[in-house]
């Protein structure tokens, strides 16, 4: 127990601050393949491309143990591209929608027309379109666009940001949040379990109390001796926690594990799911609207290829296949530890798209939540680490317990021997004894006085004969 708690003397602390397991995240396109009669509203055809492939390093900084038994950290990601294990580059160009834009578009909808329509002519001005052509490397790490200036000009703090925009601009080489967890020093069933979340008990993106709350661990490792049930894990890029639950036992490479999955109604809406309700007031299940913890933009989570979710998302366009193999999220646990042997984390990100009055650049655009891309972020331990851990969590425990049949089986076995010797003694013991001799009326024996009374009766005689 003592190995597994956040203890800089513990075997898991250097596991635990350096992650060893190499982790991987494979990020999948949607490109739009008929841009101009969606404008015309028309269903989108999609096709998808990828994977384009990252190596990802994390490592915690700033770490800080508390008197009461917690400690703080900040985790940063570091993102390196892998052709080898790509099926494209990063200069590949992908027709997609215009993010920005037609993100700006429906969080302008309620505005004032006057508004719309002067902010029309500025995109006009801009050559600003639906749809843009972009490289993946845009797309993912950031492209300089006036529009962020001029939006802001005319709607102060629409877009709160400046200078680049890219999905995972804010993911390389960045933290996740100053998280703040126990360290199982004095209850072993509480390490790894989060604390606070950027000095937060509980996140206020959401509109129930139970929605907001921040259960579980920072994702990474659970308490150990875990229960085939479920786990729980607060995600930052979800911005709520997550709660997966145990499918079924197996091994990793010869380790003993449990596999947890995703619940068909994690993505479920208040309808079908009434706890969900706070997350989304959405018409269909299996996306999440993550729009009050990303600016406000139209932003969906879901699993990929819309997998698990209501098929008139499915329906909604063209080119989705989803299936359990390919989409499904994962994690398989080592439960007397609570370690992960091999995980995979995947999830969607959608734009929602529609024709807004006043601005003429998102044409008759019928209303569709349009997936944009998928990725996995997967991760397995191996080598060396695999080693030392089969030998000491699985190896090791295994020969000690077959050792101790073996022990008990001889002494079972000196037992029955010792029992046999001390019954075989017993009877050579009663065959050696003599017999009791049966009683019976016999003269009695002369004694040793005997003979002298004869005497003294013979020489009687012999003075009456004289």
């Amino acid at each position: 127990l003592q190995n597994v708690r956040i203890d800089p003397k513990s075997i898991s602390f250097s596991m635990w601050k350096d992650i060893p397991v190499p982790f991987y995240m494979s990020v999948y396109f949607f490109e739009v393949l008929n841009p101009e009669q969606v404008l015309q509203g028309a269903k989108p055809m999609l096709n998808q491309r990828g994977p384009y492939v990252y190596r990802e390093f994390r490592y915690k900084n700033n770490i800080t143990f508390h008197d009461n038994n917690t400690v703080s950290f900040l985790e940063y990601r570091n993102l390196f591209f892998q052709p080898d294990l790509s099926n494209g580059t990063e200069d590949e160009y992908i027709v997609v929608p215009n993010i920005l834009m037609m993100g700006a578009a429906v969080m302008m909808e309620k505005l004032p027309n006057f508004v719309k329509v002067l902010v029309s002519g500025a995109l006009a001005g801009l050559k600003q379109e639906a749809f843009m052509n972009r490289t993946v490397g845009e797309i993912m790490w950031g492209y300089e666009d006036p529009l962020i200036d001029t939006l802001n000009m005319f709607v102060p703090g629409l877009i709160p940001f400046k200078g680049k925009f890219g999905l995972f601009a804010d993911l390389n080489n960045s933290d996740s949040g100053l998280f703040t967890v126990n360290t199982g020093m004095k209850d072993i069933s509480k390490v790894h379990v989060v604390d606070t979340w950027n000095g937060l008990k509980k996140v206020n993106y959401w509109r129930s109390n139970e929605c907001n709350m921040i259960n579980g661990t920072s994702g990474e490792m659970w308490p150990p001796f875990m229960s085939p049930t479920s786990l729980e894990f607060y995600s930052p890029d979800a911005c709520r926690s997550l709660t997966l639950v145990y499918e079924q036992s197996g091994n990793f490479k010869g380790v003993p594990t449990y596999r947890f999955v995703a619940p068909k109604t994690l993505f479920a809406n208040g309808t079908d799911y009434p706890p969900n309700e706070g997350f989304c007031p959405c018409l269909q299940s299996g996306i999440q609207n993550v729009s009050t913890c990303r600016l406000n933009a139209p932003m969906f989570l879901s699993h990929p290829h819309f997998y698990n979710a209501d098929p008139a998302l499915v329906n909604a366009v063209e080119g989705l296949h989803p299936n359990k193999d390919q989409h499904a999220l994962f994690l398989d646990m080592h439960p007397m530890t609570g370690i992960p042997m091999n995980c995979s984390i995947k999830l969607q990100l959608n734009l929602y798209i529609k024709e807004v009055s006043g601005i003429i650049q998102t044409g008759k655009i019928k209303p569709v939540v349009l997936p944009l891309l998928w990725f996995a972020e997967s991760g397995s331990i191996e080598g060396s680490v695999l080693k030392q851990f089969y030998t000491n969590l699985v190896l090791i425990p295994s020969l000690l317990e077959y050792l101790q049949y073996i022990i008990l089986g001889l002494s079972v076995a000196l037992i029955v021997s010792a029992a046999v010797l001390m019954a075989m003694s017993r009877e050579t013991t009663t065959k050696k004894s003599p017999s009791h001799p049966t009683t019976q009326s016999k003269p009695c024996p002369a004694s040793e006085t005997t003979p002298l009374l004869h005497d003294a009766d013979a020489l009687s005689q012999d003075d009456a004969e004289a």
